[in-house]
Formats: C-alpha cells, sequence, structure tokens
C-alpha cells in the first residue's frame, strides 16, 4: 500500500468535522474524498477540509478509485447499508458507533467483510485513548485487586433546537444508542460479559429512551451500574471499584477531556494518575490503528475485533429488550 493511507468520508455532519480536523495530525493519512447525498454540502465539507473529490452521492465515493478506506459518519440507521455499499466497492471501512442497530445487522455486515477479505472495523474511538489504555495497564497490574462494581453515568439536556435523530426510533434514537453505548462498552471492557442483564427506562413520546438504567449481574457477585439521560446534565464519569481501591475517569470519561484518579481507600484520599496529554478530538488514534492494519493487510483490527463489536452489540441488544426500547429495524 502507498505511503500515505487515502481516506473517503461518508457524511458530512458534526462527527464528520472532528474526525476530518483529526486526519490533519497524522502523517501518513490524507482525506482525499467526501461524498453527501447532498453536492453543495460535500462541495463544502470538501473545501474546508481539503479533499479534492467532492461526490453528490454515497455510490460515487465508494466507487472512486483514489479511496483506500472510507469513514461512515451517517446517522446510525444508515450504518449497515453505507458499510454494504462501500464493502461491495471493495473499500475497507471505519464505521462509526454504534456499528448498526442490532446484532442481525452486524453480524450482516461483518460475513461481507469476510467473504471479500476487506477491513472492516467499528469506530469506537474511546478504545483507542490513552487514558482507557492506562486504565487498562492499571488493572492488569491488579492495582485495584479483584473488581466488585463498576458504575457509569452519562447525561446531558440538548441543545434547542433539539436534533431530531435523537428522538427517531427509525434513526436509532434514545440514549441507549447515542451514550449509553459507551457506558456498556466500558463495563464489557472491564467485567466481560454479564451473566444477568436488567433494565428500565423512561420512554419519550416518541417511544424511545430518554432514561435508561441498566444493571449487569456476574456470576462472582460483580455489578455494573449504568445510567444514561437526556433530561439531566450527569457528572458523565466512571467509577471502577475493586478490593484494593477504586480509579475514577472524571468528567466527560469517554473522551480526551477525562482524566484518571486513584482513591487507595476512602474518599479523603486521592492520587492523579498522569496520562498522555491528547491533542485534537481524539479520533486519530483509531484511524492511526487503521492505518497500521491497513498496511500489515490484515482485515480485522486486534483491538476492537468482530467478536468486540459483536459482543457490545448484542448486549446492546438484550438492553433494548429488558427495557422495552424497539426500533423499526427489529421487526
Amino acid at each position: 500500500m502507498d505511503k500515505i493511507i487515502r481516506w473517503g468520508i461518508l457524511g458530512c455532519g458534526h462527527i464528520a468535522s472532528k474526525f476530518a480536523t483529526d486526519l490533519l495530525l497524522i502523517q501518513d493519512a490524507k482525506l482525499v474524498a467526501v461524498g453527501s447525498r447532498n453536492q453543495e454540502k460535500a462541495d463544502a465539507f470538501g473545501a474546508e477540509y481539503g479533499a479534492e473529490h467532492r461526490h453528490g452521492s454515497y455510490e460515487a465515493l465508494a466507487a472512486d478509485p483514489s479511496v483506500d478506506v472510507i469513514y461512515i459518519a451517517t446517522p446510525h440507521n444508515l450504518h449497515q447499508e453505507a458499510t454494504l455499499l462501500c464493502l461491495q466497492h471493495g473499500k475497507a471501512v471505519l464505521c462509526e458507533k454504534p456499528f448498526a442497530l442490532n446484532a442481525r445487522q452486524a453480524k450482516a455486515m461483518i460475513a461481507v467483510a469476510r467473504e471479500k477479505k476487506i477491513f472492516l472495523m467499528e469506530a469506537l474511538w474511546s478504545k483507542f485513548l490513552p487514558q482507557y489504555d492506562k486504565l487498562q495497564e492499571l488493572i492488569r497490574e491488579g492495582k485495584l485487586g479483584t473488581i466488585k462494581s463498576v458504575l457509569v453515568n452519562f447525561g446531558f439536556r440538548p441543545l434547542q433546537p433539539v436534533n431530531p435523530r435523537l428522538y427517531d426510533p427509525a434513526l436509532g434514537g434514545g440514549t441507549i444508542m447515542d451514550i449509553g453505548i459507551y457506558n456498556a462498552f466500558l463495563a464489557l471492557s472491564v467485567l466481560g460479559k454479564p451473566q444477568v442483564i436488567q433494565a428500565t427506562m423512561t420512554p419519550a413520546g416518541t417511544g424511545v429512551d430518554e432514561q435508561c438504567a441498566v444493571l449487569f449481574q456476574y456470576p462472582d457477585g460483580a455489578m455494573a451500574q449504568l445510567f444514561s439521560s437526556f433530561t439531566t446534565d450527569l457528572a458523565t464519569e466512571a467509577d471502577i471499584c475493586g478490593t484494593a481501591g477504586r480509579l475514577r475517569l472524571t468528567t466527560r470519561f469517554f473522551d480526551t477531556q477525562a482524566s484518571l484518579e486513584w482513591f487507595p481507600g476512602r474518599m479523603d484520599t486521592r492520587e492523579l494518575i498522569e496520562v498522555l496529554a491528547s491533542e485534537g478530538f481524539g479520533y486519530h488514534y483509531e484511524a492511526r490503528h487503521v492505518n497500521d492494519c491497513l498496511r500489515k493487510g490484515l482485515t480485522e483490527s486486534p483491538i476492537m475485533s468482530f467478536a468486540d463489536t459483536l459482543l457490545l452489540i448484542e448486549t446492546l441488544d438484550a438492553i433494548r429488550k429488558a427495557a422495552g426500547i424497539q426500533y423499526p429495524a427489529d421487526e
């Protein structure tokens, strides 16, 4: 593969802008093409971020021979369709989380990638951030002892005017798929697959969850309590608690703004754990990993594997089933 990995971005919204900005931090990556269903939007986005090829359809981007890999930044409900489109055109894919609306869709996407032997990965960027690496290192070293509980909350009140996507069941709306996914991901990363999943939610007028409380239970007695909300501004922190102490990921635990705190005893003893300072928004870490995978000829990430993606989406399916959250795509 060429020295420079040539990227395309499918979808020109807010998260696509962050990803495009972070690509500028990577020496061996270049944004060469963008695709939108609106030519004017593609032209504006391409001009802002220096993409030479600006396509007014997703199909044109997928067929662009100048592109090695495509980052999919559409709303949740289009992830399967867009991923399959890109794979059918022989393009490697980094698909924004949630990977799909349910496990059935995810399995179909992975099956095509395996059949065609083309790289595909879920863009769960938090897994590639420095503080997440440090957290896993401390757990492996036994700093926490035996982990007994994980407590995570993530909540905010959407700014006015509220994006209709957040509450539309056809678009995978509700807190679980938008922000609760981070809570579930962290609990799964620390404790693994739960034996029992319980969940309850407060429905919005559209039927999706505007608040959701989740409980994971494990055979060894460990538990995870996860809460997500669109009705209140929460601390958005995560506590991982063990027999030897507690680690806290502070406000915005899921992104580069979080710091890592160590509590060896009670609340009056606290130590800040130094983590490599991050530049940009933090999306360049996962993009660099994709570049490395493509250069090695890999078709699956060793860090965010298909098994990891399937465990996460199957867990989200189980949470939604327990809480009574349904999408048209489930039918």
